[in-house]
């Protein structure tokens, strides 16, 4: 598996060439085949724009600093989002259509853990710029934006309200996924490369402390922790709190009193980690209520799988109408042809003595207050362009500030996103992206040479222990699972020098340039039969049209 630069020339093609079509069976005057690099759908699937094929490949040939500096060109934190990450590379992964996707996210973790435990650095590619940004919010795409801008040689101070750095990541994902020492020790080397982290500092008026601290740009990365607000009857309401907040109590260790049973109003991760977390503080149940069902909750289904596994119950297509006390009165529901819940008429009371709200979150956009050009959504959010700038000239946003998926990956891609459009802006242009090439679908290959080899079973202690303590629930892969797991990829678009093409063509038209050289195709000898193309493995090698050459 290789991700290479071909000595001839990429052609320019203007829309993807139809691999099915084009491969044909037989001699053709039209055709011709070309080698060129195509994107492969987990790098396509990666919010955060890592290039997977291509550091899977380095720890292939069990070099795994490479590999590690190759991933972190896009992503600041392999280790966090090895155990955080939805991983949608993975969904996308064309071996999936043969055995188990490729475990993307536990090679990652790999990694990201043996860079700690090595100890390696990040490189700083810019020159010193001069230019001085701030950041504000130290969540992950905080952290993510102002790890790429210390990369590109600009001085990044990120400034955040709360007393630890890490958001969301420290105060929102629980300690039985998310280890506080790895987080702190990924923070703490992005602090390493010059970034200043000023912590219990609120930014209240954005433009005083941009005017104030000369800063030439700021990226705004305040996360969500504002919980959603919904008006229950209650008669004599028990104990209440909303998720946000009590995941922050516990995170920040404070001892919390739940009682026996813990309810918990919503369908969404923020509720499958807050059930989680009461059985662990010692709650003998923990139930969850949501007005969906599994197939229509917003949660990640890996999320309420170990929830279920750990004894959390779960009501479906259920909705409170009422409280009094502890008696909680809830409204069956049905799903309409929409996936809608409608009412039914039909109540039950269930018993609980504390009940945790996990309805979402909305943003404090408050500090932008001095900025009226400024366009507001009602959930708090701003309205941003194409490269993420704000109305006012200079002043970006991201992550949960921005309409979006709220995750830990989509938020880093967009820190990273709005650090390349920042350097842009403080160089005096505009960012362009690279065009990406057209995406390998798994009808597109030609695998005569896979095997079964199923996907590497990741650690997990036993769920009888979970409830016990914080301790990290999922464990890493070894050196050898780990090289094993990157070998089940199948270099999807990319060449690995397999020798396919040489060894089918019947004209001796491909000619072999060498050691991560690859191949040339001599046209005075090439007929367009495909054979090439047909034995090609990754479709790196395709037929197109004999005029485009």
């Amino acid at each position: 598996m290789i991700n290479p630069q071909y000595s001839m020339e990429p052609l320019d093609l203007t829309s993807p060439p139809d691999l099915k079509k084009s491969d044909g069976t037989g001699p053709s005057a039209h055709k011709r085949p070309v080698y060129q690099n195509f994107m492969p759908p987990c790098n396509q699937g990666c919010p955060a724009g890592e290039n997977i094929q291509g550091w899977l490949d380095k720890v292939c040939n069990k070099k795994f600093e490479e590999a590690w500096q190759l991933l972190i060109e896009n992503n600041p934190m392999p280790a966090v989002h090895g155990r955080v990450c939805y991983h949608p590379c993975e969904s996308v992964c064309n071996r999936d259509h043969i055995d188990n996707a490729v475990s993307i996210h536990q090679v990652e973790r790999f990694l990201g853990d043996l860079a700690l435990e090595k100890g390696w650095k990040p490189k700083i590619s810019g020159h010193h710029s001069g230019k001085r940004v701030l950041v504000v919010g130290a969540g992950p795409s905080g952290l993510s934006a102002a790890y790429h801008l210390r990369r590109m040689g600009h001085d990044v101070e990120i400034r955040d309200a709360g007393p630890i750095a890490g958001g969301m990541m420290h105060f929102g994902i629980p300690a039985y996924r998310l280890p506080r020492a790895v987080l702190r020790a990924e923070v703490s080397r992005i602090e390493e490369m010059g970034v200043k982290i000023t912590l219990d500092h609120k930014v209240e008026d954005l433009r005083r402390e941009k005017d104030q601290g000369l800063f030439d740009a700021v990226f705004v990365a305040v996360g969500a922790h504002i919980s959603k607000k919904i008006d229950i009857p209650a008669r004599e309401a028990g104990r209440i709190m909303d998720a946000v907040s009590y995941l922050r109590d516990v995170g920040s260790g404070k001892q919390l009193r739940l009682g026996r049973r813990v309810a918990v109003y919503g369908g969404g991760n923020t509720a499958m980690d807050a059930a989680r977390t009461a059985k662990r503080l010692g709650a003998e149940e923990a139930l969850i209520i949501y007005r969906r069902d599994m197939e229509n909750m917003p949660a990640h289904q890996i999320e309420a799988d170990e929830a279920l596994e750990e004894g959390v119950k779960i009501n479906w297509l259920r909705t409170i109408k009422a409280i009094d006390v502890d008696q909680i009165t809830v409204e069956k529901m049905v799903l309409d042809k929409s996936g809608r819940p409608q009412p039914t008429g039909e109540y039950e009371v269930l018993v609980a003595d504390s009940l945790i709200m996990a309805l979402g979150q909305n943003v404090d956009s408050q500090l932008l207050k001095s900025y009226p050009e400024i366009t507001h959504n009602t959930d708090g959010t701003v309205q941003v362009d194409q490269q993420l700038m704000t109305a006012a000239a200079g002043i970006f946003a991201g992550g949960d500030m921005v309409p979006s998926e709220r995750t830990v990956t989509i938020a880093t891609g967009h820190g990273k996103k709005a650090a390349q459009n920042i350097h842009a802006f403080l160089s005096g242009g505009v960012h362009h992206p690279v065009e990406r090439t057209p995406v390998v679908a798994f009808e597109s290959l030609h695998l005569w040479y896979y095997t079964d080899a199923l996907v590497s079973e990741q650690p997990v202690i036993p769920i009888e222990d979970r409830s016990r303590s914080f301790d990290e629930v999922l464990g890493g892969l070894t050196r050898p699972e780990a090289t094993y797991e990157a070998h089940r990829c199948y270099s999807c678009g990319n060449c690995f020098a397999c020798d396919g093409c040489f060894g089918a063509c019947p004209e001796n038209a491909i000619i072999k340039l060498g050691p991560e050289r690859f191949y040339q195709i001599d046209y005075s000898k090439c007929t367009g039969c495909s054979a090439c193309a047909l034995q090609c493995p990754t479709a790196a090698v395709h037929m197109v049209d004999f005029h485009s050459l």
